[in-house]
């Protein structure tokens, strides 16, 4: 393994600097005042992996054993929180019980076996759900039908009563696309991180794509589609890259050049899509699938020409990621990014599969060539993978098993993964939090809701690595960046608790989110697996009160930390542009991770950027402090290319026109209220955002691990709204 002791980062000088000159952001002459941070320090010591190391060691153990399942083709979970598993049987049926392996049962969530033709490539193929599925119950089904042929893509319902089973009239169908041979169906959906649906369909069938549909544009066949449900008919988003291309071009086409796409997922870290292509007689191929991308097929079968009289070069098409001959397998089962917490030296590989020769293999891929390929283990006849809610993955067999991935040494995280916060190394001494010399604490001018808790931060870059400056949208930083993350409340009657150290790291093949929860000792903190919630008894407003604390998993982490909001959420310009009491000094953040050389460029003086205000300052405008809230905890997922729905826009800099929020009607359902606006100008009451604001059920906003309201935040945003925005 790969040690965090070749790692270096930025960091603080513990003694105040006076005189003239200065560093870069330094006014040059004179007397200077001393700067908070003075120089760069290495950060030596740190015992993560530096990347994903695809582990020796790895079996698969049959997970729910007490089931099996008639010829299942999928595995999923909802995007509600709840920790549920759906499994998708070939024949047209769906089955959803409690991620716990003492289940005995499963419920029977859909049952559409009289719609379904099934049989060889033909069925019910996959399930996704609706971002916001915990609120409007709505999931995606795409399945083939007979009289004619032809692949559907449809809209259900859960019912009112029971989440466990659905409403099997509700249907709405969305997509029909003809099939003119039985074979070749494609069959994924999946949404993506922009809130868009986007849909996996194969040729056409038959042998070596007879009617070319996978070069041509006018036919869905051998594509991948993109559309948002949310749009009328046909559902096409106007960034598609075929919208208005002309020559007959279909506008939900995404990407094209496709034989049989069996299994396209989105890495939870980055959100590339990758897809697993099923080839025709030589080659099977898994790869990344950018927008408007040309994949090849039929001038390509993988790297290998196939029909190509031409003579077209391979340049002129995406290649894949990686692919393999018939000594191998036969037919690709795409897979998933591992981004869960059991396994975290597997993390960033993707993992897929071979149907014909049962071999299941972890591939590390940097975005331009393949770092390793190992096969793990070989599984008779995988038919699919899937994740459960908290990015643990699973492969599915054809013979009926779901199995996880384990460790042949008995599970958990690969040997020598800091188990504890005291050897991870980031603090020289946990009991007082004494940071590695080489993190650079700091603070936020809005900081994100956490239930009230209390929050400490740092930072730490690679060597002499900088991050990339942006004024006003996020910043990129380099491979090895280490921020820090740590939570303590305050209990009744007395008392501090120290909950959770949270770690994300800038692995080679993304980020990566580590939780280290505190023990009852409050002497060192444990990595946790998965996720958990706790109750504690604190402070109330009127009394001692109970609350829960959820501790999230690593895929929990990046559901937040959104590869749209660049990852990294509350170091960017605005949120650190603002003093902070170093121990040489108080000074500007900005001016003193300048002068240490943190930036790619020089920056210059702090004050020409824009700083956001503080929530709780009167003295600033009430419509920058609420704009600055929305942006501090709702933008990362409300935002262009987000993966909440609806087209709102949180982002600060923007006009509230360009927000889609005020004055436009809710798109997810109107709580009971009566003239019910997203935000309805002059009247909170009527405002969803508001009323969501208040609530601590399924429809609250944030949605995902908080459970207490915030009431500065909650009377300061229907001051703006009754204000008139």
């Amino acid at each position: 393994m790969v040690r965090g002791a070749l790692l270096a980062a930025a960091a603080v000088i513990l003694s105040a600097c006076g005189g003239g000159g200065g560093g870069p952001g330094g006014p040059g002459g004179g007397s200077v005042p001393p700067f908070g941070l003075v120089q760069r320090v290495a950060l030596l010591g740190l015992n993560f992996p530096s990347g994903a190391v695809t582990p020796p060691g790895l079996r698969a153990s049959r997970a729910f054993p007490s089931l099996t399942f008639s010829n299942p083709v999928f595995l999923g979970a909802p995007t509600d929180g709840t920790d549920r598993i759906f499994v998708v049987e070939q024949r047209g049926r769906i089955y959803v019980f409690p991620n716990s392996d003492a289940v005995t049962s499963p419920t029977l969530f859909l049952d559409i076996t009289g719609r379904v033709t099934w049989g060889g490539e033909l069925g019910l193929f996959s399930v996704a759900f609706d971002p916001a599925y915990a609120t409007n119950g709505f999931f995606y089904v795409h399945y083939t039908a007979d009289a004619p042929l032809r692949s559907v893509i449809s809209r259900f319902r859960v019912s009112a009563g029971n989440p466990n089973v659905s409403d099997a009239t509700s249907e709405l169908v969305l997509l029909e696309v003809a099939q003119p041979y039985s074979n070749h169906n494609g069959g994924s959906i999946a949404f993506g991180p922009d809130g868009r649906l986007y849909v996996a369909l194969g040729d056409g069938g038959s042998g070596g794509d007879p009617l070319n549909a996978g070069q041509d544009l006018t036919t869905l066949l051998g594509k991948i589609l993109r559309i948002d449900p949310s749009l009328p008919p046909p559902y096409t988003p106007g960034d598609n890259p075929f919208v208005g291309a002309g020559g007959g071009a279909r506008g939900q086409i995404w990407a094209y050049g496709l034989r049989n796409p069996w299994r396209l997922s989105f890495d939870r870290g980055n959100g590339d899509l990758w897809c697993g292509d099923v080839g025709q007689a030589a080659r099977e191929e898994v790869g990344v699938v950018t927008r408007g991308a040309n994949l090849g097929w039929r001038v390509f079968e993988g790297n290998l020409a196939y029909d190509n009289p031409s003579s077209l070069p391979a340049s002129a098409f995406s290649a894949p990621a990686l692919d393999y001959g018939r000594s191998q397998g036969t037919t690709v089962i795409g897979g998933y990014v591992y981004r869960g917490s059991r396994i975290p030296s597997l993390r960033g590989a993707y993992l897929y599969a071979d149907y014909g020769s049962g071999r299941v293999w972890a591939l590390v891929y940097n975005g331009t060539s393949v770092v390793s390929n190992q096969q793990l283990f070989t599984l008779g006849s995988p038919s699919s993978f899937g994740e459960d809610r908290d990015g643990e993955v699973y492969v599915v067999s054809l013979n009926g098993g779901i199995f996880r991935l384990e460790e042949t040494g008995g599970g958990g995280p690969a040997p020598g993964f800091p188990m504890r916060l005291s050897e991870t190394g980031l603090f020289t001494n946990v009991g007082s939090l004494t940071p590695n010399a080489g993190l650079v604490e700091y603070d936020l001018q809005s900081p994100l809701w956490s239930d009230g808790a209390r929050k400490r931060r740092w930072i730490g870059l690679p060597g002499n690595s900088r991050a990339v400056f942006h004024a006003t949208e996020h910043w990129t930083f380099p491979v090895g960046t280490v921020l820090v993350k740590h939570f303590e409340i305050d209990l009744s009657p007395s008392g501090t608790r120290r909950l959770e150290t949270r770690v994300l790291i800038r692995e080679t093949t993304g980020w990566a989110g580590y939780t280290y929860v505190w023990n009852d000792a409050q002497s060192d903190a444990d990595l946790l697996s998965g996720s958990a919630t706790r109750d504690f008894l604190v402070p109330g407003s009127v009394g001692p009160e109970t609350v829960s604390w959820s501790f999230p998993s690593g895929a929990d982490c990046l559901r937040c930390h959104t590869a749209a909001a660049g990852t990294v959420l509350g170091v960017r310009t605005r949120q650190l542009n603002r003093d902070f009491d170093y121990p040489a000094a108080s000074d500007n953040q900005l001016r003193s991770w300048n002068h240490i050389g943190l930036f790619d460029r020089d920056i210059g003086p702090a004050v020409g950027y824009e700083s956001y205000p503080r929530p709780e300052d009167t003295a600033a405008p009430l419509a920058d402090r609420a704009r600055a809230y929305l942006a501090a905890n709702c933008a990362q997922c409300h935002l262009p290319s987000g993966p909440a729905p609806g087209g709102l826009d949180m982002r600060y800099g923007i006009s509230v026109a360009s927000m889609n929020l005020v004055g436009i009607a809710p798109s997810e359902g109107s709580l009971g209220l009566v003239n019910a606006q997203r935000i309805r100008s002059g009247a909170k009451e009527s405002s969803v955002l508001w009323e969501r604001m208040r609530r601590l059920d399924s429809t609250r906003m944030p949605p995902l691990a908080s459970h207490r309201v915030d009431t500065i935040a909650l009377q300061l945003l229907g001051a703006w709204i009754d204000d008139g925005p």
